[in-house]
């Protein structure tokens, strides 16, 4: 049976952990009917989705081309948790109604174009998160527990230290990340263009 490498945590591990910081012990299995267990592991899903769903560098794509089936309609996989037509859509107003992609404004579900591009939020399973959003979200998990299970308010004050730490560490890796600057790089280009002196020689 192969072992898992140092660098991936599993949910498992991630489950201890947010036991471990409620003083709880370490399990070996997810056993659902063990409560702490069920609660632990529900919460991990729960921030899990809540933090991806704020869209962060690694899970957002922007003009993502998706195609109308064979009824025009624009279905929405499960691992999306945010969908939207670009900017070049302007009279088109969509949201998310019954699994597919509405038109607010036609009132209709009906895409007749062979292809859109859309922005999109992805929802990634927990082997494929970057190890800092992993810690951020065990974090956040583990103060939410340890309100739900223990109620020791100087336990919960010491954890929300944590996760605000946590937050700002991957809120660090985002603007790595992303290569954000004071001007701006909508949709991953440099709309900023600096003076450049031979330009001016040149004319």
């Amino acid at each position: 049976m192969p072992f898992p490498t140092t660098g991936s945590q599993t949910e498992l591990q991630a489950v201890n952990e947010i036991l471990a910081s409620v003083g709880q012990a370490p399990v070996t299995t997810l056993d659902q009917t063990n409560p702490d267990v069920a609660i632990a592991y529900g919460t991990l899903l729960q921030v899990s989705r809540e933090v991806q769903s704020e869209g962060w560098t690694f899970n957002t794509e922007y003009d993502y081309p998706i195609q109308p089936d064979v009824n025009d309609e624009i279905l929405i996989p499960n691992n999306m948790l945010s969908i939207d037509l670009t900017r070049e859509y302007g009279d088109t107003d969509v949201i998310r109604r019954n699994g597919k992609l509405y038109d607010k404004i036609a009132h209709s579900y009906e895409f007749t174009e062979d292809e859109y591009t859309v922005d999109v939020i992805w929802y990634f399973d927990w082997v494929d998160l970057p190890p800092v959003i992993k810690d951020y979200i065990v974090a956040r998990s583990a103060s939410i527990v340890s309100n739900r299970i223990v109620g020791d308010t100087s336990q919960y004050k010491m954890l929300q230290q944590r996760e605000a730490y946590m937050r700002a560490v991957a809120l660090e890796y985002e603007c790595s990340q992303g290569d954000y600057t004071m001007f701006g790089h909508p949709r991953g280009s440099n709309y900023y263009i600096s003076y450049e002196p031979y330009r001016a020689l040149y004319r």
